[in-house]
């Protein structure tokens, strides 16, 4: 992940009405962490960079007894900037690092029934993962269809239930060729 799209990612989400770093960060662990991570620590740096560009402004609100509010907003110059940023191709097709596959690789060296068992857990995982993403989804239809961004948003969540259903389907497949090793 570059520093470079954590900026853009932090942008489009101030075009969604986040305009804190509170509801920038509950944003992101309810749909952006799914596919793309940023600390909280991220957060408020690329936030001050987003200003210092000219990218976003930020009000300051006193409160009593609390740290000032900050609110955010995206400006004109941003919202050119995140355009500009979407429709230049994905250069690379990112490598994905899976502990589980690590081990599967070199697990001629451990009983079959000890492999089994991590797939059996991973699947399980899988599973959960699934079910978040459908109850996000109808969530989403239910709640949500008004929203300008919402058939974007669905978009996303298809491509995650596809490839973790593929991954539970990958995972049966597997076990079943380890039960005949």
């Amino acid at each position: 992940m570059t520093k470079e799209n954590t900026q853009f990612a932090i942008l489009g989400l101030l075009t969604t009405g986040c305009n804190t770093g509170y509801t920038i960060k509950q944003m992101m662990d309810g749909s952006l962490n799914h596919f793309w991570k940023i600390s909280y620590g991220q957060i408020y740096p690329t936030l001050k960079l987003l200003v210092d560009k000219g990218y976003a402004t930020v009000e300051e609100t006193k409160q009593e007894g609390k740290p000032d509010k900050k609110e955010y907003q995206i400006t004109a110059k941003g919202e050119e900037a995140l355009r500009g940023w979407l429709v230049n191709d994905v250069p690379n097709l990112e490598t994905i690092k899976n502990e589980l596959l690590l081990k599967l690789f070199f697990s001629r060296h451990q009983e079959n029934t000890l492999t089994i068992e991590h797939i059996q857990l991973y699947k399980q995982k899988l599973q959960e993962r699934y079910q978040t993403y459908e109850t996000i989804k109808n969530d989403l239809s239910k709640h949500h269809m008004s929203n300008a961004d919402a058939t974007f948003w669905i978009i996303t969540l298809d491509f995650g239930l596809i490839t973790t259903k593929a991954a539970i389907d990958w995972c049966e497949e597997t076990i079943s060729k380890l039960m005949e090793v």
